[in-house]
């Protein structure tokens, strides 16, 4: 009799995959859609280095670690969480030096950070800022 140990479900994909973050968008109703995808151009252009996938049911960010997570819940504009993965590390006191000259992030934490965005116009003003702060923030990660 043969065993029933073997699947026949198609094996799941990664999370990790781009083409997951893309079935995801697709299927996204979200009424900052556009926001959305803009900044995940931006974070994506920031460095070659960053890839992407579904972490937290939301589009995440990584290099060797997640960084940067879709807040997805704001309903007052897009939201967009940097932190430094989710296992505890040790972040000095003081937090890490970002360069953050325009002012974009609002710290919930010496290790995480909030970037919020309220319309498509707020994200092309701010995108050359943004996309710094990503810059920044990865070379700690």
């Amino acid at each position: 009799m043969a065993s029933k140990a073997a699947s026949t479900k198609p094996a799941k994909r990664k999370a990790s995959e781009p083409e997951s973050v893309e079935t995801f968008l697709e299927s996204l109703e979200h009424p900052f859609k556009q926001e959305i995808v803009a900044l995940r151009q931006i974070i994506l252009g920031a460095d070659s280095s960053i890839a992407e996938g579904i972490k937290w049911n939301a589009p995440s960010f990584r290099t060797s670690e997640y960084f940067a997570t879709f807040q997805l819940r704001a309903k007052d504009g897009v939201q967009v969480i940097l932190h430094f993965g989710a296992k505890k590390r040790d972040t000095p006191a003081s937090g890490v030096a970002i360069a953050d000259p325009d002012s974009l992030l609002e710290w919930l934490a010496k290790d995480r950070a909030s970037a919020r965005f309220r319309d498509l116009k707020d994200v092309e003003a701010r995108r050359a800022a943004f996309a710094k702060v990503i810059r920044s923030w990865i070379q700690h990660v």
